[in-house]
C-alpha cells in the first residue's frame, strides 16, 4: 500500500514539475510582457561640438534608444578607422571629398528615401557643393568655411592667410590639424587651388605651412577655440561654427575670410554599410532634416544645415550672420575641397614632412 501511496505521490509531482516547466501560466505570461526591451545603441562617428545634445537627448526618447557618439579628428581618421573595419558604426558625418573614397571603396549603405521624407526640405542651391547630388549615399548635414579666427585686440587684420605667419603673434597661434586643411590654405595664399596635384606647387605649400608651424603653438581641430575664447591664443585657422560658438564666451572674437580664397565644406550624414540598425540609422537622419530640428541645431552650433524649411524659423541675427551665409562676394572666393585620388599620396607626403619639420 505504501509503494502505490509513494508512487502516486511521484506521479502527481511530475504532473506538477510538467505544468510549471512546460506550460506558462496567464500570470507567467503578464510577466514576461511587462519586461522593459533593451533599448538599441546607435553608434554615431561625429566631428565634435558638431550636434546639440537636447535634440540627441529628444531623439533617444522619440525612437526608445540610446545614441552613442564617438569623436573624429579629421577625414582622414574617419577613413582609416571605416577601412580598417574595426568598429561598428552606424551613421558617419564625412566630408564630401571622403564621401566620395567611402562610395568608391564600398563601404556605405545606399539610402532608402522613403525612409527620409524631409529630403524635400533640403536647399538643392547647395547641390554643387554635395559629393552625392542624388543622395544614393549621403545627405548634407553643415555648410561650413574656414577662415581665421582672432581676438579684437589685434585691430584691423590685413584678410589674408599669411597672418598666420605674423612673428608678432608666435606661440599664440595654431592650425589645423588637418592634411587638406593646412596645405589647401598655403596653396591659396599663393593663388594655386586647394586641389592642386601639381609638385612644385605642393613644395611651394609645405615650405609656407612649415614656417607657419614654427610660429605656431600647435596643430588642433578640436580644442582651439576653446583656448581663443579663453585668450590663450590669439589667432587661429578655424572652421566658422567653431569660431562663432567661442563668441559666447568671448564677444571680442572676430572671424574672417581670407581674401585669396578658403575652403568651404559640405559635411554629410552616410550610414555605414556594416550598420547594426539601418533602420534607426535612417530615422536619425531625417530627424536631423525636420525644419524645426535643422534651425535649433543651426542656433546651436553656428553652421548652416542646408534646410529650406528651417531658415524662416531662424532669427535675424543668425541669417544676417556672413560667416553662417556668406555673401555672394565672398562665395566667390571659395574653393571645395574634392577627392585627389591616387594623388592623395602626393599629400601624405608633404603633410609628413610638414608634420617632421623642427
Amino acid at each position: 500500500m505504501r509503494i502505490w501511496t509513494v508512487a502516486l505521490v511521484l506521479c502527481l509531482a511530475l504532473a506538477g514539475m510538467h505544468c510549471r516547466q512546460g506550460t506558462p501560466t496567464a500570470n507567467d505570461q503578464s510577466a514576461e510582457q511587462s519586461q522593459p526591451k533593451e533599448r538599441p545603441t546607435l553608434n554615431v562617428f561625429i566631428w565634435s561640438d558638431y550636434v546639440d545634445p537636447a535634440l540627441v537627448q529628444a531623439f533617444e526618447e522619440k525612437h526608445f534608444c540610446k545614441v552613442n557618439l564617438n569623436f573624429f579628428e579629421s577625414n582622414e581618421q574617419l577613413l582609416a578607422k571605416i577601412k580598417a573595419g574595426g568598429a561598428a558604426y552606424d551613421v558617419l558625418y564625412p566630408s564630401g571629398y571622403a564621401v566620395q573614397t567611402l562610395v568608391k571603396e564600398d563601404l556605405l549603405l545606399p539610402l532608402d528615401h522613403a525612409k527620409i521624407p524631409n529630403l524635400a526640405n533640403v536647399d538643392r542651391t547647395y547641390s554643387n557643393l554635395i559629393a552625392d547630388p542624388a543622395m544614393k549615399f549621403s545627405v548634407p548635414y553643415m555648410v561650413s568655411t574656414t577662415g581665421i579666427g582672432y581676438l579684437a585686440e589685434l585691430g584691423d587684420l590685413e584678410p589674408s592667410w599669411a597672418v598666420l605667419g605674423d612673428p608678432k603673434l608666435k606661440g599664440r597661434v595654431t592650425l589645423l590639424n588637418d592634411i587638406r586643411e593646412v596645405i589647401g590654405v598655403a596653396l591659396k595664399l599663393h593663388g594655386y587651388s586647394l586641389n592642386t596635384t601639381d609638385e612644385a606647387e605642393l613644395a611651394k605649400a609645405r615650405d609656407t605651412a612649415i614656417a607657419w608651424k614654427r610660429n605656431a603653438a600647435r596643430f588642433d581641430s578640436t580644442q582651439y577655440h576653446y583656448g581663443l575664447a579663453g585668450g590663450e591664443f590669439k589667432l587661429v585657422q578655424g572652421y566658422s561654427g567653431d569660431v562663432l560658438q567661442s563668441q559666447k564666451e568671448n564677444p571680442e572674437i572676430r572671424f574672417m575670410l581670407p581674401k585669396e580664397g578658403f575652403p568651404l565644406t559640405c559635411d554629410e550624414m552616410a550610414i555605414a554599410k556594416t550598420s547594426r540598425h539601418p533602420d534607426l540609422a535612417h530615422a536619425w537622419i531625417n530627424y536631423f532634416h525636420d525644419g524645426g530640428v535643422a534651425a535649433r541645431n543651426t542656433m546651436f552650433i553656428k553652421y548652416l544645415c542646408p534646410n529650406t524649411a528651417s531658415y524662416e524659423q531662424l532669427p535675424a541675427e543668425v541669417k544676417n550672420n556672413p560667416a553662417v551665409f556668406p555673401p555672394a562676394e565672398a562665395l566667390a572666393r571659395a574653393e571645395i575641397v574634392r577627392d585627389v585620388g591616387a594623388d592623395l599620396a602626393a599629400y601624405t607626403k608633404v603633410w609628413d614632412e610638414i608634420k617632421a619639420a623642427q
